[in-house]
């Protein structure tokens, strides 16, 4: 069975078809790096926010959508203003 690409892995099930999809990639790429930046792992990350450990691999992984909520948790995690994610 083939492993699906990088990249059709990273999008969203909801904005697959959607004009802000190269938006909402974009968005995920930046939290990727954010996070290895912070030299965490995403068992680390959904620790921190109390969910499970799966939580932000389907949110990387554009399974699982993110609400501001939790945008503005990541962005206190990884200690960058929200507006960096969102450029």
């Amino acid at each position: 069975m083939k492993r699906p690409t990088l990249e059709k892995t990273r999008k969203s099930r909801k904005a697959r078809t959607a004009p802000f999809q190269q938006a909402y990639d974009a968005l995920l790429e930046r939290l990727i790096t954010a996070r290895r930046e912070a030299n965490l792992t995403q068992r680390d990350v959904s620790t921190l926010m109390g969910r499970s450990h799966t939580f932000l691999s389907k949110c990387e992984s554009g399974e699982r959508s993110l609400d501001v909520m939790e945008l503005l948790q990541l962005a206190n995690i990884y200690k960058k203003p929200v507006n960096h994610f969102l450029r």
